[in-house]
This record gives C-alpha cells, structure tokens and sequence, in this order.
C-alpha cells in the first residue's frame, strides 16, 4: 500500500513539491475532528437545528472570516504558525505574509484553507453550546465590521490630507 501511495505522489508531483501525504493526514484529522463532534453530540443528546436563520449565518460568515483571517495573518498569532511557516515581511494592513513548510504550514498560512474549519468548528458550536457560539460569532463580528471602519476611516483621512 506504501508503495502505491508514493508512486501516486511522484507521479502526482511531477516537478513540483506537493505535500501530498500531508493533505491526506489534513483530510483524516478533519474527518476525525468531524467524527467526533458528531459523537459528542449525539452523546450529549443534541441535534443539528432543522435550518439555519439568516442572523446565524450572517454571523457565521463574518465570524469564520474574521477568525481565519486572525489565525493565518495576524501577527500576535504567528508563534503559532512559526514552526511551519517561514515570515516573509508585511502583507496587508496589520497582517504577515509567510511561506509554508508542508501541509500543515500550507493551511495556518491560508485564510481560505483556514475557513472550512473555522466554519465547521461555528456549525459544532450551534448544535453544543449555541449561546456561547452565538457570542463568539457577534465578537468576531463585531471585530470585523471595525475593521472595514479602521480601513475606511484611514482611507478617509489619507485623502482629506491630499
């Protein structure tokens, strides 16, 4: 079976240094991490909502965008990114930009990659303790919407001063 699978990576590969392994333990502690929220659930009686309203995904939303963004860009975060990335300078305003080492450092550094769990970690949340998720999702919120206020007030400001 190792055989095949580093024969899949190779040819997968080609020139390029792909991570391939690494994604897959990625994918299994996600569908583990899946699994078990499942189980808990299931063991604490709880179950997923019939729908979800307009205000949980709203908040949902901004919730998951602002905390991955937190997590792969900001710089008070970045200890927890350095074993598996390497700093690279300044990218956005108040935000890193970091090369990744491998899988790992591959989805701490991406945002993107980042969502998909922040989101499915919000969705465990409104099935196991809906009214703490709820808070967390209007803090975030409400950290994101100041931010989109810090932007456009110093854009303000910078072209008052023009």
């Amino acid at each position: 079976m190792t055989e095949i699978l580093e024969k899949t990576e190779r040819a997968y590969e080609g020139e390029h240094d792909r991570p391939l392994r690494g994604y897959l333990g990625l994918l299994s502690a996600y569908g583990g991490t899946v699994a078990m929220a499942a189980a808990a659930a299931l063991l604490a009686g709880r179950r997923a909502p019939d729908h979800v309203g307009v205000m949980d995904l709203v908040l949902m939303a901004a919730c998951t965008h602002k905390v991955s963004r937190r997590l792969a860009k900001d710089p008070v975060t970045s200890p927890l990114r350095a074993p598996f990335t390497e700093y690279e300078g300044q990218g956005g305003p108040s935000e890193l930009q970091e090369k990744p080492k491998g899988a790992i450092g591959e989805l701490l550094a991406c945002p993107f990659c980042l969502a998909q769990w922040v989101a499915t970690g919000y969705a465990a949340g409104l099935v196991l303790a809906p009214k703490a998720t709820r808070l967390v999702g209007a803090t975030m919120t409400a950290v994101a919407i100041s931010d989109w206020l810090q932007l456009g007030y110093a854009k303000l400001m910078k072209s008052a001063g023009e």
